[in-house]
């Protein structure tokens, strides 16, 4: 038995707003609850609702810039820079920025929509 797995068609997550969600490993694809990976590609002018997930998020930025509200404060990465957000943390994630952003999103434990919390638009 191979102690790895190599994930070649993960996941495209269905979205209306245009953004690209790739899951690698999580719910959707591995049936992995404890962990997600996702690559994601966030296009300009792009917002998600506020939200208070039941999960820590890492996120990696690789190109471009994200813009992050956590609680009241407002914190914009570019590429190379990362953070790390605490479970049951209320949080907004958007690109309002000229460039698509892209970037790597890990859960713990993994992505689920009964986890997000999201407040309505």
């Amino acid at each position: 038995m191979k102690k790895y797995t190599i994930q070649n068609s993960p996941f495209v997550v269905p979205t209306t707003d245009g953004k690209l969600i790739e899951e690698h490993f999580g719910n959707a694809t591995t049936k992995q609850s404890d962990i997600s990976v996702a690559h994601m590609v966030a296009p300009p002018k792009w917002k998600e609702p506020f939200q208070t997930p039941q999960f820590d998020e890492y996120t990696y930025i690789i190109r471009g810039k994200k813009q992050f509200i956590i609680e009241d404060e407002k914190i914009v990465l570019s590429a190379g820079e990362s953070i790390k957000i605490e479970k049951n943390v209320r949080v907004q994630y958007s690109n309002p920025f000229e460039e698509e952003c892209e970037y790597i999103a890990i859960c713990t434990p993994a992505f689920s929509m009964d986890l997000v919390n999201r407040e309505e638009a």
